[in-house]
């Protein structure tokens, strides 16, 4: 039976597939359709896995705890059952309808204590960060009580040519990934996409996926995903393509060894 859900360092079960909101039209939609299926009894509560972030904007523990409970509040599910800080970074307060990119003097460390608040009072179940380094996430660990969960979003050359020039100049002149000939030939042999390849290809390997989708046969394409496994020769030959793009990063990898294993959330 095809395995559905990754542990968590902290102890709780995540799903390997998720559906991810950003940028995604009418998020209250989303909203508001897993509200009438838990009242029509479609899914359970606990059924459901909502993960949220609190955005720079809101790092200082004044600010931190009161948004972190308007975001429960807003999706009037009970609790969060992933919260992030999604970068390391503070910015100042922003205004409505204006974000402000002003640096704030707010530590890491500040914002981690009012997540932590945020369990111990039961408005989130698990905690954690994405786009710390490795230097960032020992750092937390000097302090940490709950255990976090390690959540980053690194998933082929897109990914790299996204970041700025200095950075996106390696992965220049490289064909996407599901343009490449092996992941057509694997995904021609069992019958599949090449975009469901890849997303079995994090998940077959304990990593969660968020991929987004506003395409109905895309989302039920998605959905399939866990109903096929790749043979060790599959995951090989696409483990093979890596162009080392991404620094390495010996700190970051002996904690997810160490500290959280293989259980890493990644978004794609």
């Amino acid at each position: 039976m095809s395995k559905d859900t990754v542990k968590l360092a902290c102890g709780h079960q995540m799903p390997l597939l998720r559906f991810g909101l950003w940028k995604v039209p009418k998020e209250s939609a989303a909203d508001t359709g897993i509200k009438r299926a838990i009242s029509e009894c479609v899914v359970k509560r606990e059924d459901i896995s909502i993960t949220t972030k609190l955005w720079n904007n809101y790092h200082a523990k004044e600010h931190a705890l009161p948004m972190i409970k308007a975001q429960n509040e807003s999706w009037v599910f009970g609790y969060i059952d992933l919260l992030l800080i999604p970068f390391p970074s503070a910015l100042g307060k922003a205004l409505p309808r204006v974000v402000s990119v002003k640096p704030a003097k707010v530590s890491n460390q500040e914002t981690w204590k009012s997540l932590k608040a945020a369990v111990e009072q039961g408005i989130a179940r698990s905690i954690g960060v994405s786009n710390f380094q490795g230097q960032s996430i020992y750092d937390l660990f000097t302090y940490n009580k709950h255990p976090p969960v390690i959540a980053y979003s690194s998933f082929g050359p897109q990914s790299i040519l996204e970041l700025p020039p200095a950075f996106r100049e390696r992965a220049e002149g490289l064909p996407s990934l599901f343009d490449i000939e092996i992941i057509k030939k694997i995904a021609s042999k069992h019958v599949k996409t090449p975009s469901q390849i890849l997303l079995r290809f994090a998940t077959q390997r304990n990593i969660a996926v968020s991929p987004k989708s506003n395409n109905k046969d895309g989302l039920a394409q998605t959905l399939d995903i866990t109903s096929f496994y790749l043979s060790k020769e599959d995951i090989d030959s696409i483990l093979a393509l890596g162009q080392g793009l991404s620094p390495p990063n010996t700190a970051r990898s002996d904690l997810q060894r160490r500290a959280v294993r293989s259980e890493i959330w990644c978004c794609s």
